[in-house]
């Protein structure tokens, strides 16, 4: 049974910090790329950052980049959002997402059931 857990949210300051862990079972987890989303009260749901499947590369959100690093454990079947300097529009319930696509182009696209951030002083 595919799981995806996050943990780790809670009320911040603002400038304060965060770090988000999502571990992972049922799948073999060093196959898949994993990414960060969030979703804020009447806003869609939007991509945060995402981590290739060997941990080489990362790519963020505009809004989040230079304050946020995400990265993984490949050996504890988990990935982290580590978040700085938060700001009040960082709130939002935040996701934890596994993809990968085989060689016959099938997605394969997991996700956790979200945590919430809240940044308010």
């Amino acid at each position: 049974q595919v799981q995806l857990v996050e943990s780790g949210g809670g009320l911040v300051q603002p400038g304060g910090s965060l770090r988000l862990s999502c571990a992972a079972s049922g799948f073999t987890f060093r196959e898949y790329a994993l990414s960060w989303y969030r979703q804020a009260p009447g806003k869609e749901r939007g991509l945060v950052a995402t981590i290739t499947s060997t941990g080489g590369s990362a790519n963020y959100a505009d809004s989040v980049k230079g304050r946020f690093t995400i990265s993984r454990d490949n050996a504890k079947n988990t990935v982290y959002l580590q978040m700085n300097n938060l700001k009040a529009e960082d709130t939002a319930v935040y996701y934890c997402n596994a993809a990968r696509t085989d060689w016959w182009g099938r997605r394969f696209d997991y996700w956790g059931q979200g945590t919430q951030v809240t940044v308010s002083s």
